[in-house]
């Protein structure tokens, strides 16, 4: 990939990532969802998420959500809408700092599992165990080895999770190259969002090809039948978080279900595996 002229403190965005940020990484629409339409789909979306949520305090049934994507690529928001008028104690967010010297110690997935959902729990995961499977190779945070021996170790975890009843959802959330540059520039220049750029997101700057070889390589080794990826296209976020939301509905079944409310997902946003990858 062409290097792209990009300085992160200079107030105007260059006119030549500000143009091609909506359709980077081949993204099928050059415009926004609709507001209106997308304000009425999440309103009745959201509804649907309300009947789940007093289905699995009925049923005692157990959800996870794990939220995954480069920097910027939209996690936060999207989990946000998920739980927006959920209830906080049935439906928490796990976003989990750095290990302590403690749990650098432990089995790597112990701290993770230690957040699983009880009886009547949705948990949505803000990254997760597949820290080990991107981020932390393409930062040095683990040896090759260790990142084989995840890659290894995780098809079979995950069908423990699935075997003990619970259900899995895991999301890519997908976006391009001049997307990513463009949201940086925003929280760089945002007073209410600069907390949001890390050293680690300036330095995802200059490693996109290390990032895409290390998703590659970590989606090909943990799409599996039991526990398969969603890729979620993820430049406009509205269209990302509608998407979302209905793969999980339509995933899970509860009384009073409308399909109507819920609708269909769009094949050209998400889909299974690596089909939708750049």
């Amino acid at each position: 990939m062409p290097e792209l002229a990009f300085n992160l403190d200079e107030p105007i965005l260059p006119k030549a990532i500000a143009s091609a940020a909506m359709t980077s990484g081949d993204y099928p629409y050059e415009d926004r969802y609709p507001r209106k339409a997308y304000e009425k789909e999440l309103e009745a979306l959201q509804i649907e998420l309300v009947k789940l949520q007093a289905h699995l305090e009925d049923s005692g049934e157990r959800v996870i959500v794990v939220f995954e994507g480069r920097d910027a690529a939209g996690k936060g928001g999207t989990i946000k809408r998920f739980r927006e008028h959920m209830s906080p104690r049935r439906v928490p967010i796990v976003a989990l700092p750095k290990p302590t010297d403690r749990q650098r110690g432990q089995w790597y997935y112990q701290r993770y599992v230690e957040q699983f959902p009880t009886a009547g729990e949705m948990v949505l995961f803000d990254r997760s165990w597949y820290n080990r499977g991107v981020v932390e190779p393409v930062m040095g945070f683990c040896t090759p080895e260790e990142n084989e021996q995840f890659l290894d170790e995780t098809p079979g975890f995950e069908r423990q999770i699935t075997r003990h009843g619970l259900k899995l959802f895991k999301f890519w959330l997908n976006i391009g190259r001049e997307m990513q540059m463009k949201r940086f520039h925003d929280r760089r220049h945002d007073p209410l969002k600069g907390w949001k750029i890390s050293p680690v997101d300036l330095a995802a700057i200059d490693r996109w090809d290390d990032y895409t070889k290390a998703r590659d390589k970590m989606i090909e080794a943990t799409h599996t039948d039991h526990a398969p990826w969603m890729v979620i296209r993820a430049n406009d976020k509205r269209r990302a978080r509608l998407n979302a939301i209905r793969t999980v509905l339509l995933g899970l079944n509860y009384p009073g279900k409308s399909k109507d409310a819920i609708g269909d997902t769009d094949p050209k946003i998400v889909g299974p595996g690596m089909d939708l990858l750049d």
